[in-house]
């Protein structure tokens, strides 16, 4: 390395990949004057003005020279506060004010403040990943450190002054590593199914829904508990394994969401709501692409309450995601894709006021106008939701002394049995079964076929519904524990098609059994 020239390691950000980036410093004669190349955003051009007060502030020399700043690849955007410790590291060992010869063995990140103070950044994981790949330490904001440290075997250096990290550099102060973290896995919430009286039917279709991991739209009127229904739907599911923890923490970190301890290995949970844009809900942000809500439910729940309600370009970019578990953004110089293998489960009124099959005959609504209400929502979409499941309103069950119901814990155990069947059998969920794949475990008697054959011809079914039916009625086979499906168990996954049966124009639509 030549005098006047420094390169200090880095981490950009394209989608949740962390790319390197090599931080060069060059200082030669003329003006003064700093200039950064490589394709920087605003924020990575203003960080020569942060970098400039923190090295006054923190008594080095700002060198009086023309200082070019290379951040490569030169065809990679660059965005964000994080180059801003590399940056002044690379000033510093350039002008001979820190030693540079150790600076290849670490990766920095991190924003200065005007003091000199280190601030978190975003996509700290993503960057720990990639600077283990790569073999070196990292240096980063305290704020960052437990996040990093989940990497196993990486060295992880918290610090929280650019002092501190000269320092270190130097010799004088070594940086203590920051030990891996490991978080208590807990399977308890303050939510629970007990607390819910009455609602079996819809119960037991969230257990079916959550044992093969099978979408779910409820329909009932408002206040019926559909929403207190849905909330619960974690507390039955099992706790992820590590890797998928990794994974779902990666892109909460890219997407700007702090590091919760007490959160890890919980599957997320994302309710946006109805006025929500198809950008924020499958991701994007113009040139610098971001998570959407379907990758931060990522191996979780993504609830969407009145469903109709949503705009329906909003709900049809959701139909590719829901098959192959990923999205893909593309703009005219930037493409990204992101994961998003969620569990969608939805909520809607079954008419445009709410009240349709109420005994008090509240409903006016009329066969054309709960037709329009339904048609927001497409076919295809419709035939991607597994369980139809309706959620009535029982003042009854309110009132009179709850009976002995199921808890979240019993009722996970009995997911976690389902689910281990349907691991060892196949090795997926039963709701990602391939065709081949139904064909050879979801086979019927000659009495299951005649059953599907008349309801087939009943409900006018596609083939993406038949085979959702075989899927759900294998999961609730698992359920029972039987290696076979009975015509009980197919009877009750065509149940869960409602919405298959179309209302007969010039008749009441009811939504009661």
């Amino acid at each position: 390395m030549s005098s006047g020239l420094a390169q200090v390691y880095s981490r950009g950000q394209d989608g949740i990949d962390a790319p390197e980036v090599c931080v060069e410093v060059h200082l030669a004669n003329g003006l003064p004057s700093l200039t950064i190349v490589g394709l920087p955003e605003t924020a990575v051009r203003e960080s020569k003005d942060r970098v400039r007060a923190a090295l006054a502030n923190c008594g080095f020399e700002y060198p009086a020279r023309r200082i070019t700043v290379n951040l490569a690849p030169a065809d990679l955007p660059k965005e964000g506060g994080r180059f801003d410790l590399a940056i002044a590291l690379g000033i510093l060992a350039a002008s001979g004010q820190i030693p540079g010869e150790s600076l290849a063995e670490y990766e920095f990140l991190g924003e200065l403040s005007l003091g000199g103070e280190l601030r978190p950044v975003h996509g700290a994981l993503p960057a720990a990943l990639g600077c283990h790949r790569s073999a070196r330490r990292l240096i980063l904001p305290g704020g960052n450190a437990a996040e990093a440290a989940l990497v196993e075997g990486l060295t992880v250096l918290g610090a929280s002054h650019l002092l501190a990290v000269c320092a270190h550099l130097q010799g004088s102060k070594p940086l203590s590593p920051t030990e891996t973290p490991h978080p208590a896995v807990s399977d308890t919430d303050s939510r629970d199914y007990a607390e819910v009286r009455g609602h079996y039917h819809a119960k037991r279709a969230l257990e079916v829904a959550a044992a093969g991991g099978h979408n779910l739209l409820m329909i009932g009127p408002p206040g019926s508990g559909k929403s207190m229904l849905a909330e619960r739907l974690p507390t039955i599911l099992p706790l992820l394994d590590e890797d998928e923890a990794l994974e779902t923490i990666a892109i909460a970190s890219v997407w700007g969401q702090p590091f919760d301890p007490s959160r890890w290995r919980r599957p997320p949970f994302r309710a946006p709501h109805h006025t929500a844009s198809a950008p924020a809900m499958v991701g994007g942000g113009g040139a610098h692409l971001r998570p959407g809500e379907i990758s931060l439910a990522h191996h979780g729940v993504l609830f969407l309450d009145e469903l109709p309600e949503f705009n329906r370009k909003v709900l049809e970019v959701l139909r590719e995601p829901l098959e192959t578990g990923r999205i893909v953004l593309s703009r005219a110089a930037r493409k990204a894709e992101f994961p998003a293998r969620f569990q969608l489960i939805a909520a809607m009124n079954p008419c445009p006021c709410g009240y349709l099959g109420d005994p008090a005959g509240r409903c006016h609504c009329s066969p054309s106008q709960i037709q329009r209400y339904r048609s927001r929502i497409s076919g295809p979409l419709l035939d991607r939701i597994d369980i139809h499941v309706e959620v009535n309103c029982h003042t009854g069950e309110l009132l009179t002394p709850q009976a002995p119901t199921a808890s979240s814990a019993q009722m996970r155990e009995r997911v976690a049995a389902a689910r281990k069947r349907a691991l060892v059998r196949g090795g997926r969920l039963n709701a990602r079964l391939g065709v081949r794949e139904i064909e050879r475990h979801c086979g019927l008697d000659r009495q299951g076929e005649a059953l599907l054959a008349r309801a087939v011809d009943r409900l006018g079914l596609s083939h993406r519904a038949l085979h959702r039916i075989l899927k759900v009625a294998r999961t609730i086979a698992d359920l029972d524990d039987s290696d076979a499906i009975g015509p009980k168990h197919l009877s009750e996954a065509i149940g869960y098609r409602r919405l298959d049966r179309q209302p007969a124009s010039g008749h009441t639509v009811s939504i009661t059994r």
